[in-house]
């Protein structure tokens, strides 16, 4: 007996003394498995990089706790098990889950006016019946006094609850990522933002370079100093990384020009939103139609390898416009089709177009490629279902509503709509040729600045429709760029232009991030109405009988090694 009871004690202590091993081993050497198929709950290395950076408190007020439909808890559960991976690898970012419409949360309110944290209202489908719920699918991170919202939720046309959580999940990753490095990391690239040809005025690109200034330092420059000291001109403007041409609309001198290219050859990063048509009104007729216009910059993107055309495109996957018909006090406002904004939802998977919403022009124009040493991606361009009209046009609504209506109710004529896949943005890499070479130089350079005529690695990239980039206003207030008032819609505009950037400047990491792919499987909701009663039966009954199964076999056991 004395035999047996210290022998149960060795083998305590040995599992004791095992139990304390194991966690002093645990303190030195930590590891998380990620047992799903596509590892998302793994972070990226670029996650990583932007984390290690932390080394204070980042809190995660996270906003999606309470009675949600089952898409959303989905959600959820994603949510806070990233943030248990985020929170394993750095310990400094803490989160909490919290119900903003519980008593006792009216202080959030204010937070949600302040940072512009609109709620999501869905429709759910749950046992045949259509309910609706309000969620508010946002975050807020706060690190050293300062705080950025963060969208959980990814807005898409047309888009169910489903395949919208499904896109969110995807983006999961990059929203928090993002966020992080907002709060945490040191701005250092310099963008310069070109003035004096006729650019957009500060407030119709407002949302875009204010959101652009949270990664990059913004500056204006422009091009007046050319003509009296381009010595001094350029070099100034070789201290940006990058400069962005918002739809410029009067044409640029031979010598900025060549500043321009010089900029080029030297490296410089740039990105060209242009219009090479503009809308004129016919004083005898009262009639808009769409002219040419000449930026005087042919030469320069011939060169390069690209040419934007004077002409317009119209395609059939369009975005609609909003026409009151009717008396002023009896007006009603519908949508009808309107070919001119095409609609663009590339199936490149260049990290920059990669699982973004699509991109929405209006009034642009066929962009070719030339053939030379350049590489050339074409990012983004038209539905097969296009044609390209020539200049001058007229743009008339009355003629063009009807017919677009007659498209839609009947399918576009194939002989009309057969331009196929028109390029309305393209991405150029590689060392490129100035515009000037084997040219008389408009300007001459002195001191340390010479010409150079065959240039070093750089990219840039050009689109035909500077209206991309343009918010709409809500009086004076600009309203996110990428959300159309009149029809309640967002597109992608924000999304492929901040990628745009990000590439430009090699800040790759993000773009990474968000290009991940992972599955995540749906119940059917038809099969789950239709076999409901058939799972809850199975679930109920088959632990009992499990349980009932193995009372039996261990009663079964103790009488045979008992009854003896």
């Amino acid at each position: 007996m004395k035999t047996s009871i210290k022998k149960n004690i060795v083998s305590f202590t040995i599992l004791i003394g095992g139990l304390i091993l194991l966690n002093v081993i645990g303190n030195y050497f930590y590891k998380r498995f990620d047992l799903t198929q596509d590892k998302r709950f793994t972070l990226s290395e670029e996650a990583k990089e932007i984390v290690d950076k932390v080394n204070s408190p980042i809190i995660v007020d996270v906003f999606l706790k309470g009675n949600f439909p089952p898409e959303f808890r989905r959600l959820q559960s994603e949510t806070e098990q990233l943030l248990d991976e985020f929170s394993a690898y750095n310990d400094n970012i803490k989160f909490e889950f919290i119900n903003p419409t519980e008593k006792g949360n009216e202080a959030f309110q204010s937070q949600f006016e302040k940072f512009g944290l609109t709620p999501a209202q869905v429709s759910v489908t749950e046992s045949g019946k259509q309910s609706t719920e309000l969620v508010y699918p946002w975050a807020l991170a706060h690190h050293d006094g300062k705080s950025v919202k963060i969208p959980l939720l990814k807005n898409q046309l047309g888009a169910t609850s489903e395949e919208r959580v499904n896109s969110s999940l995807q983006n999961l990753q990059y929203a928090f990522a993002d966020g992080f490095k907002k709060l945490a990391t040191q701005k250092s690239k310099k963008v310069a933002v070109l003035k004096g040809n006729g650019e957009y005025d500060d407030r119709y690109i407002a949302d875009f370079f204010g959101t652009l200034r949270d990664y990059y330092f913004i500056a204006p420059f422009t091009l007046d100093s050319v003509s009296s000291n381009p010595q001094k001109t350029l070099k100034a403007l070789e201290g940006f990384d990058l400069i962005i041409a918002a739809q410029p609309t009067e044409s640029f001198s031979d010598a900025e020009k060549y500043v321009l290219d010089q900029y080029i050859m030297n490296g410089g990063k740039s990105l060209w939103l242009l219009d090479a048509t503009q809308m004129q009104v016919d004083t005898v007729s009262g009639k808009t139609f769409a002219f040419g216009r000449d930026l005087n910059l042919n030469d320069f993107f011939f060169k390069y390898g690209i040419r934007i055309n004077p002409n317009l495109v119209k395609d059939v996957y369009s975005a609609p416009i909003v026409l009151a018909n009717g008396d002023e006090r009896e007006a009603q406002y519908n949508r009808y089709p309107w070919f001119f904004s095409p609609l663009s939802s590339s199936a490149n998977n260049h990290p920059i177009v990669s699982n973004i919403e699509a991109v929405k022009f209006d009034y642009a124009s066929a962009i070719d490629t030339l053939p030379n040493n350049i590489k050339k991606t074409v990012l983004l361009s038209t539905s097969p279902i296009s044609k390209i009209v020539g200049l001058p046009f007229p743009i008339d609504f009355d003629v063009e509503i009807p017919k677009n209506l007659q498209v839609v109710n009947e399918g576009p004529n194939p002989n009309e709509y057969n331009a196929g896949e028109i390029p309305l943005a393209v991405l150029l890499e590689g060392n490129f040729t100035s515009a000037f070479k084997n040219r008389v130089k408009p300007i001459k350079l002195e001191g340390d600045l010479k010409n150079i005529d065959d240039g070093k690695p750089s990219k840039m990239v050009v689109i035909s429709d500077g209206d991309i980039i343009k918010n709409q206003m809500q009086g004076n207030r600009p309203l996110e760029l990428g959300f159309d008032k009149m029809t309640n819609s967002f597109y992608g505009n924000k999304e492929f232009l901040l990628n745009t950037v990000n590439y430009l400047l090699d800040d790759s990491g993000l773009i990474n991030i968000r290009t991940r792919q992972i599955a995540v499987p749906f119940l059917d909701p038809q099969k789950t109405v239709d076999q409901r009663s058939k799972w809850q039966m199975v679930n109920i009954l088959l632990p009992l009988g499990l349980l009932a199964l193995f009372g039996m076999l261990f009663t079964f056991y103790r009488k045979r090694k008992y009854t003896r």
